[in-house]
């Protein structure tokens, strides 16, 4: 089962790493501690709506843009047999891929209540991000 907080956590990394930028620099520019921030990107907490607009608005980005791309990864997800929901049997090591020509979603069942994904999203040439 694909967690919410790990698709956000993520996207988060994803820009904030595409912008060349460490936790360090986005958790001072956030007012959140760097461990927490850290815990956020790996999907091992759950960000308030608030800590979220915080951290989007420290990486120059709109909280509605992170959540069209965390619904874009869901929405492929969804369609992927067992993703969302349990699977009874034993996890296969094959991988199930899918992908829209913008954002491209691979998933490794580790158990039958975890999913690891990885997304990949063609970096848009039109979005300029502030330092």
């Amino acid at each position: 089962m694909v967690l919410l907080r790990r698709v956000i956590g993520d996207a988060l990394r994803a820009r904030r790493q595409g912008q060349h930028r460490t936790l360090r620099e986005v958790s001072t520019a956030a007012n959140v501690s760097l461990g927490y921030l850290s815990e956020i990107e790996r999907g091992q907490k759950e960000a308030s709506s608030e800590l979220l607009a915080a951290i989007c608005e420290a990486l120059g980005a709109r909280l509605s843009e992170l959540l069209g791309e965390v619904s874009d990864t869901l929405s492929l997800a969804e369609d992927m047999d067992g993703v969302l929901v349990p699977v009874e049997e034993k996890p296969a090591p094959v991988k199930n891929v899918a992908t829209d020509g913008k954002v491209s979603v691979s998933v490794r069942h580790d158990s039958p209540l975890k999913a690891t994904l990885r997304t990949t999203r063609k970096p848009r040439r039109d979005v300029v991000y502030a330092a």
